[in-house]
Protein backbone atom coordinates (compact mmCIF):
# COMPACT_ATOMS: atom_id res chain seq x y z
CA UNK A 1 0.00 0.00 0.00
CA UNK A 2 1.03 3.54 -0.85
CA UNK A 3 1.78 6.28 1.29
CA UNK A 4 -0.55 8.34 -0.89
CA UNK A 5 -3.07 5.65 -0.09
CA UNK A 6 -2.10 5.61 3.71
CA UNK A 7 -3.00 9.08 3.75
CA UNK A 8 -5.88 9.24 2.26
CA UNK A 9 -7.67 6.74 4.56
CA UNK A 10 -6.36 8.51 7.76
CA UNK A 11 -8.17 11.59 6.24
CA UNK A 12 -10.98 9.81 5.20
CA UNK A 13 -11.47 7.47 8.88
CA UNK A 14 -10.92 11.19 10.40
CA UNK A 15 -13.33 13.14 8.46
CA UNK A 16 -16.03 10.39 8.65
CA UNK A 17 -15.52 10.67 12.47
CA UNK A 18 -15.88 13.66 12.75
CA UNK A 19 -19.17 14.15 11.12
CA UNK A 20 -20.23 11.39 13.34
CA UNK A 21 -19.29 13.64 16.16
CA UNK A 22 -21.41 16.04 14.55
CA UNK A 23 -24.92 14.28 15.93
CA UNK A 24 -25.62 15.73 18.98
CA UNK A 25 -27.40 12.54 20.11
CA UNK A 26 -23.54 10.58 20.18
CA UNK A 27 -21.90 13.35 21.51
CA UNK A 28 -24.62 13.50 24.46
CA UNK A 29 -24.20 9.75 25.04
CA UNK A 30 -20.55 9.82 25.28
CA UNK A 31 -20.43 12.81 27.50
CA UNK A 32 -22.98 10.93 29.67
CA UNK A 33 -20.84 7.89 29.47
CA UNK A 34 -17.98 9.23 30.34
CA UNK A 35 -19.44 11.59 33.25
CA UNK A 36 -21.34 8.80 35.00
CA UNK A 37 -18.17 6.34 34.89
CA UNK A 38 -16.07 9.06 36.79
CA UNK A 39 -19.15 9.69 39.29
CA UNK A 40 -19.34 6.18 40.05
CA UNK A 41 -15.67 6.11 40.13
CA UNK A 42 -15.83 8.92 43.24
CA UNK A 43 -17.77 7.94 44.88
CA UNK A 44 -16.41 4.40 45.13
CA UNK A 45 -12.95 5.86 46.50
CA UNK A 46 -15.32 8.05 48.99
CA UNK A 47 -17.00 5.02 50.12
CA UNK A 48 -13.71 3.07 50.56
CA UNK A 49 -12.41 5.82 52.04
CA UNK A 50 -15.22 6.20 54.55
CA UNK A 51 -15.53 2.58 55.13
CA UNK A 52 -11.84 2.13 55.96
CA UNK A 53 -12.06 5.06 58.39
CA UNK A 54 -15.30 3.98 60.20
CA UNK A 55 -13.36 0.30 60.30
CA UNK A 56 -10.14 1.58 61.98
CA UNK A 57 -12.07 4.25 64.40
CA UNK A 58 -14.68 1.36 65.44
CA UNK A 59 -11.94 -1.63 65.87
CA UNK A 60 -11.69 -2.74 69.43
CA UNK A 61 -8.49 -1.44 71.00
CA UNK A 62 -6.27 -3.83 72.68
CA UNK A 63 -5.35 -1.97 76.26
CA UNK A 64 -2.08 -4.27 78.27
CA UNK A 65 -2.90 -3.61 82.41
CA UNK A 66 0.02 -4.76 84.74
CA UNK A 67 -1.43 -5.76 88.06
CA UNK A 68 0.23 -8.65 90.82
CA UNK A 69 0.81 -10.35 92.43
CA UNK A 70 -0.57 -13.25 90.25
CA UNK A 71 -2.91 -14.90 93.15
CA UNK A 72 -4.11 -11.60 94.29
CA UNK A 73 -7.52 -10.62 94.57
CA UNK A 74 -6.91 -7.72 92.45
CA UNK A 75 -5.42 -9.80 89.84
CA UNK A 76 -8.75 -12.00 90.09
CA UNK A 77 -10.75 -9.10 89.57
CA UNK A 78 -8.92 -8.10 86.41
CA UNK A 79 -8.91 -11.08 85.14
CA UNK A 80 -12.80 -11.86 85.07
CA UNK A 81 -12.96 -7.74 83.78
CA UNK A 82 -10.82 -8.94 80.69
CA UNK A 83 -13.09 -11.98 80.53
CA UNK A 84 -16.15 -9.66 80.52
CA UNK A 85 -14.76 -7.07 77.81
CA UNK A 86 -13.38 -10.13 75.52
CA UNK A 87 -17.61 -11.78 75.80
CA UNK A 88 -18.76 -8.25 74.90
CA UNK A 89 -18.65 -8.18 71.11
CA UNK A 90 -19.34 -4.05 71.21
CA UNK A 91 -16.88 -3.07 73.71
CA UNK A 92 -14.58 -0.99 71.93
CA UNK A 93 -11.09 -1.86 74.29
CA UNK A 94 -9.92 -5.60 75.04
CA UNK A 95 -7.64 -6.39 77.59
CA UNK A 96 -4.03 -8.12 77.60
CA UNK A 97 -3.36 -8.90 81.55
CA UNK A 98 0.28 -8.62 82.51
CA UNK A 99 1.20 -10.36 86.18
CA UNK A 100 3.61 -8.55 88.20
CA UNK A 101 5.12 -9.93 91.53
CA UNK A 102 2.78 -6.98 92.91
CA UNK A 103 2.19 -3.04 93.30
CA UNK A 104 5.28 -1.60 92.70
CA UNK A 105 6.38 -3.56 90.09
CA UNK A 106 2.84 -2.68 88.39
CA UNK A 107 4.01 0.88 88.73
CA UNK A 108 7.04 0.72 87.32
CA UNK A 109 5.75 -1.03 84.38
CA UNK A 110 3.84 1.85 83.72
CA UNK A 111 6.61 4.34 83.99
CA UNK A 112 8.62 1.87 81.42
CA UNK A 113 6.01 1.79 79.40
CA UNK A 114 5.41 -2.02 79.44
CA UNK A 115 1.64 -1.85 79.89
CA UNK A 116 -0.95 1.15 79.33
CA UNK A 117 -2.92 0.69 82.86
CA UNK A 118 -1.98 -0.36 85.89
CA UNK A 119 -3.43 -1.11 89.04
CA UNK A 120 -1.41 0.55 91.73
CA UNK A 121 -1.48 0.87 95.83
CA UNK A 122 -1.68 4.38 96.96
CA UNK A 123 0.96 3.64 99.85
CA UNK A 124 3.65 1.78 97.53
CA UNK A 125 4.69 3.26 95.03
CA UNK A 126 2.26 5.57 92.18
CA UNK A 127 4.00 5.31 89.12
CA UNK A 128 5.08 9.03 87.79
CA UNK A 129 3.09 8.61 84.74
CA UNK A 130 0.26 7.51 85.90
CA UNK A 131 -3.23 9.23 85.65
CA UNK A 132 -6.00 7.99 87.46
CA UNK A 133 -8.94 6.28 85.81
CA UNK A 134 -10.53 4.53 89.12
CA UNK A 135 -10.11 3.78 92.26
CA UNK A 136 -10.39 -0.18 92.42
CA UNK A 137 -11.47 -0.76 95.99
CA UNK A 138 -9.96 0.95 99.08
CA UNK A 139 -8.18 -1.47 101.98
CA UNK A 140 -8.44 -0.89 105.59
CA UNK A 141 -5.76 -1.65 108.20
CA UNK A 142 -7.15 -4.10 111.05
CA UNK A 143 -5.56 -5.15 114.34
CA UNK A 144 -7.28 -7.98 115.78
CA UNK A 145 -6.32 -10.29 119.32
CA UNK A 146 -7.04 -13.26 119.51
CA UNK A 147 -9.49 -15.00 122.09
CA UNK A 148 -7.75 -17.08 124.63
CA UNK A 149 -7.19 -20.61 123.72
CA UNK A 150 -7.73 -20.01 120.11
CA UNK A 151 -5.13 -21.91 117.77
CA UNK A 152 -3.97 -18.11 116.80
CA UNK A 153 -2.94 -17.26 120.35
CA UNK A 154 0.47 -17.10 121.50
CA UNK A 155 0.66 -19.41 124.70
CA UNK A 156 4.04 -17.58 125.75
CA UNK A 157 2.87 -15.38 128.37
CA UNK A 158 3.27 -12.11 126.22
CA UNK A 159 7.12 -12.40 125.50
CA UNK A 160 7.91 -9.92 122.49
CA UNK A 161 10.84 -8.46 120.68
CA UNK A 162 14.51 -9.70 123.12
CA UNK A 163 11.91 -11.91 125.60
CA UNK A 164 10.36 -8.66 127.36
CA UNK A 165 7.25 -8.82 128.53
CA UNK A 166 4.43 -7.20 127.50
CA UNK A 167 3.58 -3.31 129.06
CA UNK A 168 0.98 -4.87 131.30
CA UNK A 169 2.17 -8.53 131.22
CA UNK A 170 -1.56 -9.73 130.07
CA UNK A 171 -4.86 -8.75 128.34
CA UNK A 172 -4.38 -6.38 125.50
CA UNK A 173 -7.14 -3.69 125.52
CA UNK A 174 -5.30 -0.54 123.40
CA UNK A 175 -2.29 0.19 120.65
CA UNK A 176 -0.15 1.04 123.41
CA UNK A 177 -0.36 -2.58 125.34
CA UNK A 178 1.45 -4.35 121.88
CA UNK A 179 4.58 -2.99 122.96
CA UNK A 180 6.53 -6.54 124.08
CA UNK A 181 4.21 -9.00 122.00
CA UNK A 182 4.48 -11.08 118.82
CA UNK A 183 2.45 -9.58 116.00
CA UNK A 184 1.69 -11.61 113.16
CA UNK A 185 1.21 -9.50 109.72
CA UNK A 186 -0.57 -10.82 106.81
CA UNK A 187 1.07 -10.37 103.69
CA UNK A 188 3.96 -11.08 101.36
CA UNK A 189 5.39 -8.14 101.02
CA UNK A 190 6.82 -5.34 103.52
CA UNK A 191 4.22 -2.78 102.51
CA UNK A 192 1.71 -3.77 105.83
CA UNK A 193 4.61 -3.87 107.95
CA UNK A 194 5.67 -0.21 107.14
CA UNK A 195 2.01 0.44 107.39
CA UNK A 196 2.24 -1.12 110.66
CA UNK A 197 5.29 0.61 111.87
CA UNK A 198 3.74 4.07 110.82
CA UNK A 199 0.97 3.18 112.97
CA UNK A 200 3.29 2.08 116.28
CA UNK A 201 5.15 5.03 115.83
CA UNK A 202 2.12 7.66 116.01
CA UNK A 203 1.45 5.53 119.87
CA UNK A 204 5.67 5.89 120.63
CA UNK A 205 5.77 1.65 119.77
CA UNK A 206 9.47 1.37 118.64
CA UNK A 207 9.48 -1.15 116.27
CA UNK A 208 12.17 -2.82 118.11
CA UNK A 209 10.03 -3.70 120.92
CA UNK A 210 8.04 -6.31 119.09
CA UNK A 211 8.56 -8.83 117.14
CA UNK A 212 6.52 -9.43 113.64
CA UNK A 213 5.82 -12.87 112.42
CA UNK A 214 4.48 -13.49 108.58
CA UNK A 215 1.60 -15.34 107.87
CA UNK A 216 1.34 -16.33 104.29
CA UNK A 217 -2.13 -14.66 102.91
CA UNK A 218 -3.55 -17.78 101.30
CA UNK A 219 -3.31 -20.30 104.22
CA UNK A 220 -4.02 -17.98 107.36
CA UNK A 221 -5.17 -20.83 109.48
CA UNK A 222 -1.78 -22.67 109.01
CA UNK A 223 0.23 -20.47 109.73
CA UNK A 224 -1.31 -19.10 112.46
CA UNK A 225 -1.23 -22.83 113.98
CA UNK A 226 2.32 -22.90 113.43
CA UNK A 227 3.27 -19.44 114.46
CA UNK A 228 0.86 -18.22 117.02
CA UNK A 229 0.88 -14.62 117.94
CA UNK A 230 -0.54 -11.89 120.36
CA UNK A 231 -1.93 -9.48 117.63
CA UNK A 232 -2.98 -10.59 114.15
CA UNK A 233 -2.39 -7.64 111.93
CA UNK A 234 -3.64 -7.45 108.47
CA UNK A 235 -4.55 -4.75 105.37
CA UNK A 236 -6.63 -5.14 102.60
CA UNK A 237 -10.55 -4.26 101.45
CA UNK A 238 -12.53 -6.09 104.25
CA UNK A 239 -14.38 -8.59 101.44
CA UNK A 240 -10.97 -10.30 101.71
CA UNK A 241 -10.65 -14.08 102.54
CA UNK A 242 -7.82 -13.50 104.69
CA UNK A 243 -9.91 -11.82 107.13
CA UNK A 244 -12.26 -14.86 107.18
CA UNK A 245 -9.90 -16.92 108.00
CA UNK A 246 -7.96 -15.09 110.56
CA UNK A 247 -11.02 -14.56 112.72
CA UNK A 248 -11.37 -17.91 112.12
CA UNK A 249 -8.29 -19.13 113.73
CA UNK A 250 -8.34 -16.25 116.45
CA UNK A 251 -12.01 -17.60 117.63
CA UNK A 252 -13.40 -20.01 119.93
CA UNK A 253 -16.72 -21.69 120.30
CA UNK A 254 -17.37 -18.97 123.02
CA UNK A 255 -15.27 -16.49 122.51
CA UNK A 256 -14.15 -13.58 119.48
CA UNK A 257 -11.29 -11.98 118.73
CA UNK A 258 -10.77 -7.99 120.17
CA UNK A 259 -10.75 -5.65 117.60
CA UNK A 260 -8.18 -2.38 118.47
CA UNK A 261 -9.50 1.01 117.65
CA UNK A 262 -6.98 3.39 115.85
CA UNK A 263 -7.87 6.66 117.36
CA UNK A 264 -4.94 8.27 115.75
CA UNK A 265 -6.34 7.68 112.19
CA UNK A 266 -6.80 11.30 111.20
CA UNK A 267 -2.98 12.27 113.01
CA UNK A 268 -1.60 9.65 110.80
CA UNK A 269 -3.52 10.96 107.93
CA UNK A 270 -1.62 13.89 108.50
CA UNK A 271 1.53 12.63 108.69
CA UNK A 272 1.61 10.43 106.22
CA UNK A 273 -0.18 11.42 103.36
CA UNK A 274 -0.53 8.29 101.52
CA UNK A 275 -2.92 6.86 104.42
CA UNK A 276 -6.25 7.38 104.55
CA UNK A 277 -8.72 7.72 107.83
CA UNK A 278 -11.68 5.62 107.94
CA UNK A 279 -14.15 3.34 109.41
CA UNK A 280 -15.06 -0.17 109.71
CA UNK A 281 -18.77 -0.68 110.31
CA UNK A 282 -20.09 -2.93 112.85
CA UNK A 283 -21.14 -6.22 111.94
CA UNK A 284 -18.79 -5.88 108.58
CA UNK A 285 -17.35 -9.21 108.96
CA UNK A 286 -20.10 -11.13 109.79
CA UNK A 287 -20.54 -14.34 111.91
CA UNK A 288 -22.65 -15.67 114.44
CA UNK A 289 -21.92 -12.83 116.26
CA UNK A 290 -21.33 -9.81 114.13
CA UNK A 291 -18.06 -8.70 114.67
CA UNK A 292 -16.90 -5.87 114.87
CA UNK A 293 -19.58 -5.40 117.58
CA UNK A 294 -19.56 -1.19 116.90
CA UNK A 295 -17.60 1.27 114.21
CA UNK A 296 -13.91 1.20 114.58
CA UNK A 297 -11.89 4.12 113.60
CA UNK A 298 -8.96 3.08 111.54
CA UNK A 299 -6.62 3.95 108.34
CA UNK A 300 -6.60 2.35 104.93
CA UNK A 301 -5.47 2.86 101.50
CA UNK A 302 -6.29 2.75 98.09
CA UNK A 303 -5.76 0.96 95.08
CA UNK A 304 -5.94 2.78 92.17
CA UNK A 305 -6.54 1.75 88.43
CA UNK A 306 -3.70 4.08 86.85
CA UNK A 307 -3.70 5.01 82.68
CA UNK A 308 -0.70 6.23 81.03
CA UNK A 309 -0.43 10.17 80.87
CA UNK A 310 0.02 9.86 77.11
CA UNK A 311 -2.75 7.67 76.43
CA UNK A 312 -5.35 8.81 74.14
CA UNK A 313 -8.28 10.80 76.06
CA UNK A 314 -10.60 8.15 73.77
CA UNK A 315 -9.22 5.04 75.15
CA UNK A 316 -9.18 6.08 77.96
CA UNK A 317 -12.84 7.26 78.08
CA UNK A 318 -13.86 3.96 76.49
CA UNK A 319 -12.32 1.96 78.72
CA UNK A 320 -13.18 4.38 82.26
CA UNK A 321 -16.89 3.97 80.74
CA UNK A 322 -16.45 -0.15 80.04
CA UNK A 323 -15.00 -0.46 83.73
CA UNK A 324 -18.12 1.03 85.05
CA UNK A 325 -20.54 -0.57 83.23
CA UNK A 326 -19.30 -3.66 83.86
CA UNK A 327 -19.57 -3.56 88.52
CA UNK A 328 -22.41 -4.92 88.24
CA UNK A 329 -21.95 -7.62 86.24
CA UNK A 330 -18.47 -8.62 88.06
CA UNK A 331 -20.20 -8.52 91.70
CA UNK A 332 -21.79 -11.36 91.74
CA UNK A 333 -18.04 -13.11 91.83
CA UNK A 334 -16.10 -10.36 93.36
CA UNK A 335 -18.38 -8.24 95.60
CA UNK A 336 -16.08 -5.63 96.24
CA UNK A 337 -16.23 -4.99 92.00
CA UNK A 338 -19.50 -2.94 93.46
CA UNK A 339 -17.46 -0.41 95.17
CA UNK A 340 -15.15 0.71 92.67
CA UNK A 341 -15.19 4.56 92.78
CA UNK A 342 -14.28 7.51 90.54
CA UNK A 343 -11.39 9.58 91.32
CA UNK A 344 -11.51 13.11 92.21
CA UNK A 345 -11.09 15.16 88.76
CA UNK A 346 -10.78 18.64 90.39
CA UNK A 347 -7.76 20.15 89.16
CA UNK A 348 -6.22 20.38 92.19
CA UNK A 349 -6.62 16.77 93.45
CA UNK A 350 -3.38 14.91 94.96
CA UNK A 351 -3.92 11.80 92.27
CA UNK A 352 -4.94 13.62 89.11
CA UNK A 353 -7.25 11.96 87.08
CA UNK A 354 -6.83 11.08 83.59
CA UNK A 355 -8.52 13.69 80.98
CA UNK A 356 -10.23 11.09 79.07
CA UNK A 357 -11.61 9.50 82.72
CA UNK A 358 -12.70 12.71 83.86
CA UNK A 359 -14.24 13.93 80.44
CA UNK A 360 -16.85 10.67 80.90
CA UNK A 361 -16.69 11.09 84.27
CA UNK A 362 -18.12 14.63 84.44
CA UNK A 363 -20.29 14.07 81.24
CA UNK A 364 -18.01 16.26 78.94
CA UNK A 365 -16.93 13.30 76.95
CA UNK A 366 -16.40 14.00 73.27
CA UNK A 367 -18.65 12.70 70.27
CA UNK A 368 -17.18 10.84 67.43
CA UNK A 369 -16.88 14.53 65.16
CA UNK A 370 -15.27 16.23 68.31
CA UNK A 371 -12.68 13.30 68.47
CA UNK A 372 -11.83 13.57 65.31
CA UNK A 373 -12.94 16.74 63.56
CA UNK A 374 -9.24 18.00 63.58
CA UNK A 375 -8.05 14.85 61.19
CA UNK A 376 -11.27 15.21 59.27
CA UNK A 377 -10.28 18.81 58.40
CA UNK A 378 -6.48 17.89 57.64
CA UNK A 379 -7.90 15.25 55.91
CA UNK A 380 -10.02 17.11 53.26
CA UNK A 381 -7.18 19.49 53.20
CA UNK A 382 -4.58 17.00 52.16
CA UNK A 383 -7.23 15.46 49.46
CA UNK A 384 -7.49 19.04 48.26
CA UNK A 385 -3.41 19.18 48.29
CA UNK A 386 -3.28 15.53 46.42
CA UNK A 387 -5.99 16.60 43.97
CA UNK A 388 -4.29 19.92 42.80
CA UNK A 389 -1.09 17.80 42.48
CA UNK A 390 -2.83 14.81 39.93
CA UNK A 391 -4.92 17.87 38.07
CA UNK A 392 -1.33 19.68 37.53
CA UNK A 393 0.40 16.41 36.61
CA UNK A 394 -2.61 16.10 34.26
CA UNK A 395 -1.96 19.44 32.44
CA UNK A 396 2.20 18.63 32.48
CA UNK A 397 1.51 15.50 31.05
CA UNK A 398 -0.56 17.20 28.20
CA UNK A 399 1.79 19.87 27.53
CA UNK A 400 4.57 16.95 27.14
CA UNK A 401 2.29 15.28 24.78
CA UNK A 402 1.92 18.42 23.26
CA UNK A 403 5.19 18.96 22.95
CA UNK A 404 5.41 15.56 20.95
CA UNK A 405 3.01 15.91 18.46
CA UNK A 406 4.72 19.07 17.59
CA UNK A 407 7.82 17.34 17.36
CA UNK A 408 6.22 15.23 14.37
CA UNK A 409 4.95 18.14 12.65
CA UNK A 410 8.75 19.54 12.97
CA UNK A 411 9.70 16.54 11.13
CA UNK A 412 7.33 16.97 8.27
CA UNK A 413 8.21 20.56 7.84
CA UNK A 414 12.03 19.74 8.23
CA UNK A 415 11.17 17.00 5.57
CA UNK A 416 9.24 19.54 2.75
CA UNK A 417 12.52 22.05 3.62
CA UNK A 418 14.75 19.21 2.68
CA UNK A 419 13.03 18.42 -0.55
CA UNK A 420 13.13 21.79 -2.05
CA UNK A 421 16.71 21.71 -1.51
CA UNK A 422 17.62 17.58 -2.63
CA UNK A 423 20.43 17.22 -5.21
CA UNK A 424 19.45 13.90 -6.19
CA UNK A 425 16.27 11.10 -6.40
CA UNK A 426 17.65 8.86 -3.78
CA UNK A 427 17.63 11.86 -1.52
CA UNK A 428 14.18 12.48 -2.28
CA UNK A 429 13.05 8.40 -1.69
CA UNK A 430 14.84 8.81 1.96
CA UNK A 431 12.79 12.11 2.46
CA UNK A 432 9.76 9.96 1.24
CA UNK A 433 10.43 7.03 3.65
CA UNK A 434 11.03 9.76 6.67
CA UNK A 435 7.71 10.98 5.68
CA UNK A 436 5.64 6.81 5.34
CA UNK A 437 7.22 6.35 8.97
CA UNK A 438 5.75 9.87 10.19
CA UNK A 439 2.85 8.47 8.98
CA UNK A 440 2.58 4.67 9.78
CA UNK A 441 2.99 6.35 13.38
CA UNK A 442 0.47 8.57 13.29
CA UNK A 443 -2.16 6.30 12.21
CA UNK A 444 -1.07 3.98 15.18
CA UNK A 445 -1.59 7.04 17.21
CA UNK A 446 -4.97 7.56 15.90
CA UNK A 447 -6.21 3.82 16.16
CA UNK A 448 -5.47 4.82 19.82
CA UNK A 449 -7.00 7.55 20.27
CA UNK A 450 -4.04 9.68 21.33
CA UNK A 451 -4.57 12.59 18.85
CA UNK A 452 -7.22 15.03 18.61
CA UNK A 453 -8.92 16.57 15.99
CA UNK A 454 -6.80 19.84 15.72
CA UNK A 455 -3.60 17.70 15.85
CA UNK A 456 -5.50 15.73 12.64
CA UNK A 457 -5.46 18.64 10.74
CA UNK A 458 -2.17 19.83 11.35
CA UNK A 459 -0.64 16.73 10.56
CA UNK A 460 -2.61 16.06 7.41
CA UNK A 461 -2.01 19.70 6.06
CA UNK A 462 2.23 19.36 7.06
CA UNK A 463 1.69 15.77 5.57
CA UNK A 464 0.51 17.12 2.28
CA UNK A 465 2.93 20.03 2.05
CA UNK A 466 5.69 17.39 2.15
CA UNK A 467 4.36 15.21 -0.21
CA UNK A 468 4.33 18.21 -2.77
CA UNK A 469 7.63 19.46 -1.95
CA UNK A 470 9.27 15.69 -2.88
CA UNK A 471 6.39 15.50 -6.27
CA UNK A 472 7.95 18.71 -7.25
CA UNK A 473 11.22 18.08 -6.79
CA UNK A 474 11.35 15.03 -8.55
CA UNK A 475 10.08 16.18 -11.01
CA UNK A 476 12.57 18.99 -11.51
CA UNK A 477 15.51 16.54 -11.22
CA UNK A 478 13.99 14.60 -13.82
CA UNK A 479 13.57 17.36 -16.28
CA UNK A 480 10.02 16.70 -16.29
CA UNK A 481 6.78 19.28 -16.39
CA UNK A 482 5.36 19.92 -13.28
CA UNK A 483 2.02 17.63 -12.51
CA UNK A 484 -0.87 19.07 -11.08
CA UNK A 485 -1.23 17.76 -7.79
CA UNK A 486 -4.00 18.54 -6.13
CA UNK A 487 -3.47 19.00 -2.28
CA UNK A 488 -5.66 16.45 0.53
CA UNK A 489 -8.66 19.01 2.03
CA UNK A 490 -10.03 18.42 4.83
CA UNK A 491 -13.41 19.14 5.53
CA UNK A 492 -14.49 22.22 7.58
CA UNK A 493 -15.68 21.52 10.96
Amino acid sequence: MSAMTLRRMLATSFVVGRKALRSPGIRLRMMLRHTFLVTVAVCLLMAGIAGAAFYAATRPMTLSIAVGPATGEDAKLVHALARHLASDKSAAIRLRVTATDGAAESAKALDDHKADLAVARRDIAMPKSGLAVAILHKSVAVLMVPAAGSPARSAKGGRGAKGAKGAKGGKIEKIEDIAGRRIGVIGRTSANVDLLNAILRQYEVAPDKITTVALDPDNVAASLRANPVDVIFAAGPVTAHYFVEAISAASTPKDSPTFLSIGAAQAIENRVPVYEATEIKAGVFGGHKPLPEEDLTTVGYSHYVLARRDLSEGHAGDFTKLLFGARQALAHEFPDAAKIEKPDTDRDAEIQAHPGAAAYLDNDQKTFFDRYSDLLYWGLMVMSFFGSGIAWLTSYTKADERVRRMQVLDRLLEVMTAARTAATTEELDRLRADADAILRQTITQAEHNDLDEQTLIAFTLALDQAQLAIADRRTVLLGEAPAAVTPLRVAAP
